[in-house]
């Protein structure tokens, strides 16, 4: 496993990351038992930062994730989670509720303190709540210890640069950004390091778009962008590949982002998961899928509020 600086946090981070959504069910029904053996083989494979949120399963992710953690040392792993975010359409950034919930989450994670802290989805609330009432709760955990970097994520990428230039966050967490159909985050990088952000890359897999299967039915894209993923997926399938290790790969090559997060809740899938990132990408592979993949390269979806997301660029006959 290779390791990178987490910008000017620094914090050394494996280049691939567990994010723990999966833990809760979010997906598809799991057994603890089996995402417990899913944190351990990942910490056995040389990752070393895990993400969480209340918000997952209802709390199911953290108290699962919990009980897998609790007796090891705790500098032998890297952790955050994120408080405002409770149900699909269930935000509450109040410095009250800011304090309580982490207080709950350090609960259900057996330990008294978490290395990052991310205002969770901060797209669909006025930018007025976040300043005025959760930084100044950030602050203060900071300064407490019970947190020691903090920041947000969200989907567009116009959230982060209209929020990065307002506060100063440790670090920031984008997903669908860098993935082999949208390499859009790279846009954010300059501003970025002004700001002196580091970043945190999720779901390689476009919260799987880039999958042979029919992507689920809730998911956002539009039918154009699931037609040209699976015609890429079924291209590797047609080569004897797996789009899933390439998509893994091509988003953990990228030396400006120091880690991307990949859920799962299945040992043998994070450990193979882990292996891809120690193998060289297949460069002719990947040129194939870059080019079927290109007429809907950055396209993506609205999320939150109208001032965080540009207007979307519908193809004739097509929907969101």
């Amino acid at each position: 496993m290779k390791y990178r600086k987490l910008g000017n946090t620094g914090l050394d981070v494996s280049v691939l990351s567990f994010g723990a959504s999966s833990l809760g069910s979010v997906f598809r029904h799991t057994d603890d038992m089996d995402s417990r053996r899913a944190v351990h083989a990942a910490l056995h494979a040389g990752i070393n930062y895990i993400d969480v949120s209340p918000y997952y399963g209802r709390t199911k992710a953290e108290s699962v994730l919990g009980q897998a953690l609790k007796g090891l040392p705790r500098d032998s792993y890297l952790l955050s989670t994120k408080v405002g975010r409770y149900g699909e359409n269930e935000f509450d950034f109040s410095k009250d509720r800011v304090l309580r919930s982490l207080d709950e989450s350090l609960t259900r994670l057996h330990t008294d303190y978490v290395d990052m802290l991310f205002l969770h989805d901060i797209e669909f609330v006025p930018k007025e709540i976040i300043l005025e009432e959760a930084v100044p709760v950030l602050q203060r955990l900071k300064a407490e210890g019970k947190i020691r970097y903090f920041g947000f994520s969200g989907l567009p990428l116009k959230l982060f640069t209209t929020m990065l230039p307002l506060m100063e966050a440790d670090v920031i967490l984008s997903y669908c950004h860098y993935s082999l159909n949208d390499t859009s985050l790279l846009q954010l990088l300059p501003l970025a390091k002004e700001k002196q952000a580091s970043l945190v890359n999720a779901s390689p897999l476009s919260m799987g778009l880039l999958s042979t299967r029919e992507t689920p039915s809730w998911h956002p894209a539009s039918g154009r962008v699931k037609r040209f993923c699976k015609q890429a997926a079924d291209y590797c399938a047609s080569q004897g590949a797996d789009i899933a290790k390439l998509a893994v790969q091509f988003s953990c090559s990228h030396e400006q982002i120091p880690t991307t997060l990949v859920s799962t809740a299945n040992p043998d899938n994070i450990i193979r998961n882990a292996a891809w990132t120690d193998e060289a990408i297949d460069q002719e592979l990947l040129a194939s899928v870059l080019q079927i993949l290109s007429p809907i390269r950055n396209e993506l979806w609205p999320s939150g509020r109208p001032e965080y997301n540009e207007e979307p660029s519908l193809v004739e006959g097509d929907t969101l």
